[in-house]
């Protein structure tokens, strides 16, 4: 019962912000409450008791909800909603106890939008799933996953590629490239970057059986480079499910919903989130970390 009647006070808490509100601005408080719908009573016994731990805790929770909310563009669901609150603030929430109030404030995350299926080319060569959906790694460099996904705007006819490369042992992008052209030279350029950063990985590299992946220029470049290729099952997306999953995420936190008035803004915005996810987006599995806060906390550690 206490639960339910701390949070019916949040409720109504704006409304009585609302008569303090038009009140300072000169308005009677009688007429106020009366388009409000609430008694001229029941505001000023509002405004004359003491209120509870319990209250103040969830008025001040809820403030912290909203301006999270505003602060991270609403990409917060209420499990990372309450990592960003119990880390910023030092406390231990529960997730249910943040889910509730987010209900009450009417605060929810945007919606993910399914995958469009891409154009097949036969491949010159493939490989087996080494992989096999072990997406743990001990270490870093131990295993690397890629794709490509593509953004558009409305007015523009170019479409916008991006290439990244993931670390599973942290979920970080490592290395990544954007190019208006989805060729070779995307994926070719990023891998040459990513092995000029990291010379002496050996990692299993893991993708698709997308053109660029199975070329044989490219199986020369992991050969040269002392990889192990994997590659997902045909029409067996969960094959690469993190790499999936970082293109779900990023897409509905940054593009899907939003106007972009180029699409060389765009290309900004992609390279700010980039930078947003590495260092300071909290993932559970990561203890609450952010993937760069986790290797740079490990390696202390180690």
């Amino acid at each position: 019962m206490r639960k339910a009647t701390s949070l019916s006070q949040v409720r109504q808490e704006a409304e009585y912000k609302s008569v303090d509100f038009f009140k300072d601005k000169g308005y009677p408080v009688t007429q106020i409450c009366k388009v409000l719908a609430i008694s001229r009573s029941a505001y000023y016994k509002h405004k004359n008791r003491i209120k509870p731990r319990k209250e103040k805790q969830d008025e001040l929770l809820c403030s912290l909800i909203n301006e999270y909310h505003i602060t991270f563009d609403g990409i917060l669901g209420y499990r990372r909603m309450t990592m960003f609150i119990n880390k910023l603030n030092h406390k231990s929430f529960s997730e249910g106890y943040i889910h509730r109030l987010m209900n009450v404030l009417g605060v929810t995350a945007r919606i993910r939008r399914k995958k469009v299926n891409r154009k097949k080319i036969k491949p010159e060569y493939t490989k087996e799933n080494i992989l096999s959906r072990d997406f743990t790694a001990k270490v870093p460099n131990e295993k690397w996953l890629t794709d490509v996904t593509e953004f558009s705007i409305p007015g523009d006819t170019r479409k916008l590629y991006l290439s990244p490369i993931m670390d599973l042992y942290d979920n970080s992008i490592i290395e990544y490239k954007l190019s208006f052209k989805n060729n070779n030279h995307l994926v070719f350029s990023m891998f040459d970057k990513a092995i000029q950063k990291y010379p002496d990985a050996k990692p299993i590299f893991h993708s698709d059986r997308g053109f660029q992946y199975t070329g044989n220029i490219f199986r020369d470049k992991i050969q040269k480079a002392g990889m192990t290729q994997s590659m997902s099952r045909v029409g067996k997306c969960i094959d690469n499910g993190p790499m999936e999953g970082f293109f779900g995420v990023l897409k509905t936190e940054m593009f899907y919903g939003k106007k972009f008035k180029t699409i060389e803004e765009l290309k900004g915005k992609i390279v700010e989130y980039i930078k947003f996810y590495n260092g300071k987006r909290f993932q559970k599995r990561l203890r609450c970390m952010a993937p760069l806060e986790y290797r740079n906390h490990a390696s202390k550690c180690a």
